[in-house]
């Protein structure tokens, strides 16, 4: 995908697909772990969170990348894949640039907080398009390259989903 821009109805597939796997997953979740799950979903954007990310866009050197993710999806919960995994809403991500500003990655200081997992690592997307992640559960240390892409970070993401059923 190097080089590609991250296609608006690549990401609605997605988002069906890994809802898919994840009513699958969810259905028979309790029988497999002898507990309820948690809440696990795949929300679409709505007109509020189409003006959070509006207001993400002003504020922030936001990536085109993640404006069309967040143009398709208001946010992600996945609390009960692997050790979790959060897209956060363009609102939150906004907020956290406020409170945080952007982070360092490589050489590009303008990296944005997107996402996180259950262990509170961090996941922030370059200018380049490159999502990285945190190496332990803080703003201020050092990231490691996560995926290539958006796209692939979302594929990773949804394989996880699917591996669990």
């Amino acid at each position: 995908m190097s080089g590609e821009r991250l296609d608006s109805q690549w990401v609605r597939d997605w988002c069906e697909h890994t809802s898919a796997a994840l009513e699958t997953l969810m259905s028979s979740f309790l029988r497999t772990h002898g507990f309820p799950p948690g809440e696990n979903a795949v929300i679409l954007a709505t007109d509020a969170s189409s003006e959070a990310t509006d207001v993400l866009v002003d504020l922030t050197p936001i990536p085109s990348d993640l404006t069309t993710l967040y143009r398709v999806i208001g946010e992600v919960f996945l609390p009960d894949v692997e050790h979790g995994y959060f897209i956060h809403s363009a609102s939150t991500a906004a907020g956290h640039f406020r409170e945080y500003g952007s982070v360092q990655v490589d050489d590009d200081p303008s990296a944005v907080v997107f996402a996180s997992d259950g262990g509170g690592r961090l996941f922030a997307v370059a200018g380049n398009g490159r999502v990285w992640r945190s190496t332990t559960a803080s703003w201020f240390d050092g990231f490691e390259v996560a995926a290539e892409s958006v796209q692939g970070f979302l594929e990773q993401v949804g394989q996880r989903v699917a591996d669990r059923n």
